[in-house]
């Protein structure tokens, strides 16, 4: 699932030399990579880097990429292009870097594509990040870090936390499935997990910090294997991270169906604090496109998984990913996909049109279906799901729910709120809520949002409500 493109904050880097050389981070992509700039952002200041909010004062740009789709890669380019623009007129010696899955993609082309990039590393070279910037500050005109083979995950004592409420925690990294229109396996290499005992200490250190809120990553982060002595399962480790003192919150994504299993259930059940929230990708109702897909699970598995989830003590939010348009579909598997989504009445749909991707076994198969057919159904598809959601949060009028408020729009005076559940919430709020828990009661609904107010004792703290102008989104 995509996220929004993502700066690095630009506030001030504790201990930081006067003089240190500064950078700037541009990010694109799943929670993942917004994580890995965190991480790459915390490699660079322990160096006596200092980040800076425009390219233009920058001494190295890093653009973090995503591949995930065909367009990704023209947008390094076109960035590429615009930064060394920006950096023109000001200096020569600026240096620039992409990392992530485009750079592990494209690999030296990028180089002649774009020579005035002076490194390459995809995120399975991370962690000789140090030894690559060593050569850089050396004088080295370019440096690749592309090896795929890894036993290590990234891993920094330093880490650029952007959320002060919030921390994301990778857990596992790369994936094993070799789905056949996937390009992670080629970009992120093998799955590799990180022992228990660390994670755990990492979580305790985050809550003594002040985090409330950790997200558990992995490109399949239900894959989780134990290498430790004590071999927890994903749904132990779930449990232990959710009985640490001082934690409100705990999610985890993305989930593969493959490696979903009863106990994840059990664990939700069990422990409160891990949100009633599941991300599970189909990314087609029709057998047969699964199949071709290389999924390793049918449509009546998958269901049985939903109905395992749906039959929970607590109610579970769940989301998913569906690509329409794949090689071979038919208009009698898109009409498959569509009767999934009413089988199953997702809380939240992300959407794509199929893509060919390099490294895949599917891009050197035929794109049957034409750009235009691709279109028609994504729209019928969304169309579909955005009356399921208009229903599905409909039900939620008159309900009260916890929820941390993550953002304040001062134009309309409104809190924005997410509940357990993955909802987003607005109601009449105050800056000094953000990073705050509230209860709220829901008064409308929209497809893609909640409006409520807030159902404490603290009405009266709020701005009037005739003075605000909320409104679901969607």
């Amino acid at each position: 699932m995509e996220e929004p493109l993502v700066q690095i904050s630009a506030e001030p880097a504790p201990a930081a030399p006067v003089e240190g050389r500064r950078f700037y981070i541009e990010t694109f992509g799943c929670q993942m990579n917004v994580h890995d700039s965190e991480k790459v952002a915390g490699v660079l200041m322990a160096r006596g880097y200092r980040p800076v909010a425009e390219p233009e004062d920058a001494d190295l740009i890093f653009y973090n990429t995503c591949s995930i789709r065909e367009k990704a890669a023209q947008k390094v380019f076109s960035r590429l292009g615009q930064f060394r623009k920006a950096g023109a007129g000001k200096s020569s010696n600026k240096i620039f870097a992409v990392l992530g899955c485009v750079a592990q993609q494209e690999g030296e082309e990028i180089f002649e594509r774009a020579p005035h990039v002076s490194l390459v590393c995809g995120s399975a070279s991370y962690p000789k990040l140090p030894e690559l910037l060593e050569q850089l500050e050396n004088g080295s005109r370019r440096v690749m870090g592309l090896s795929l083979r890894t036993e290590d995950c990234f891993e920094t004592e330093l880490t650029r936390r952007d959320n002060r409420f919030r921390a994301y925690l990778t857990i596992i990294e790369g994936c094993d499935k070799r789905c056949s229109f996937c390009v992670v396996p080629a970009t992120r290499g093998p799955e590799r997990s990180r022992p228990s005992g660390k994670i755990l200490e990492e979580c305790r250190r985050l809550v003594d910090e002040g985090f409330t809120e950790i997200q558990l990553l992995g490109q399949t982060v239900n894959s989780y294997r134990d290498p430790s002595p004590a071999r927890l399962s994903f749904a132990e480790l779930l449990v232990r991270v959710g009985e640490i003192r001082g934690l409100r919150r705990v999610r985890f994504t993305t989930s593969h169906p493959r490696d979903f299993t009863p106990d994840i259930v059990q664990a939700l059940d069990a422990c409160p604090t891990l949100c009633d929230h599941v991300h599970l990708p189909v990314q087609s109702g029709s057998n047969a496109v699964l199949r071709r897909m290389a999924r390793g699970y049918t449509r009546e598995e998958y269901l049985e998984k939903i109905d395992c989830i749906r039959a929970a003590k607590r109610a579970i939010s769940i989301s998913t990913d569906i690509i329409v348009g794949f090689c071979g579909e038919t208009v009698d598997d898109f009409e498959q996909t569509l009767a999934l989504l009413d089988r199953v009445g997702y809380d939240q749909v992300f959407s794509f049109k199929y893509s060919p991707r390099p490294k895949t076994a599917a891009g050197g198969w035929v794109d049957s279906v034409p750009e235009e057919e691709k279109g028609r159904r994504l729209v019928s598809l969304q169309e579909r799901q955005r009356q399921i959601q208009i229903l599905r949060n409909q039900a939620c009028v008159g309900k009260e729910y916890e929820v941390l408020v993550e953002a304040y729009q001062p134009k309309l005076g409104q809190a924005v709120g997410r509940t357990t559940s993955n909802r987003i919430i607005n109601f009449p709020g105050r800056p000094e809520w953000v990073g705050t828990y509230m209860n709220v009661r829901v008064t409308s609904a929209g497809p893609n949002s909640l409006v409520g107010e807030r159902a404490d004792n603290a009405e009266a703290d709020a701005p009037p409500a005739s003075r605000l102008r909320v409104a679901a989104q969607g």
